[in-house]
């Protein structure tokens, strides 16, 4: 959640992401952070380069979890969370799922509490399918090959 809040400060975006907005900001963010605007060696220049990847971070990641790219995405997320999970991992407030089918989904917000029960449930499909899957922002992190 954290990571969340401080990219929408960046955007300065205050409730839910609109994409056409996103990237009017993200351009302008950009023009006025370009690295190549400063001279070379010069203070401003290293601080750029390092807002600059922030801002292209940033982007990529509010995009990611965009209500509009949610909704274009949602059959293959469905088609996803029906597979069996295989891994898991707890980081802060960030679970990271990894299925059967290769994907692996990151969502936001969820407390250690919550973590515990799910890695303790018998049926962690079912218990995420229950608890996690349309409860907390989330987003595709990465598509493995896994092999049959």
């Amino acid at each position: 959640m954290k990571r969340i809040n401080e990219y929408k400060k960046l955007f300065n975006i205050e409730k839910d992401i609109d994409l056409k907005e996103l990237k009017s900001t993200y351009r302008d963010l950009v023009k006025e952070w370009h690295p190549d605007k400063f001279l070379a060696g010069d203070e401003k220049a290293i601080e750029a380069e390092v807002k600059s990847r922030q801002i292209i971070d940033g982007y990529h990641f509010l995009v990611s979890i965009a209500p509009e790219t949610k909704a274009a995405n949602m059959e293959a997320f469905n088609e996803t969370i029906a597979s069996p999970i295989i891994d898991w991992q707890h980081k802060g407030l960030v679970l990271e799922l990894t299925f059967l089918d290769g994907d692996t989904y990151e969502f936001f917000g969820v407390d250690k509490a919550l973590f515990i029960k799910f890695y303790q449930s018998d049926k962690l499909t079912r218990f995420a399918k229950r608890n996690i899957f349309n409860t907390f922002i989330y987003r595709k992190i990465k598509k493995s090959e896994v092999m049959a």
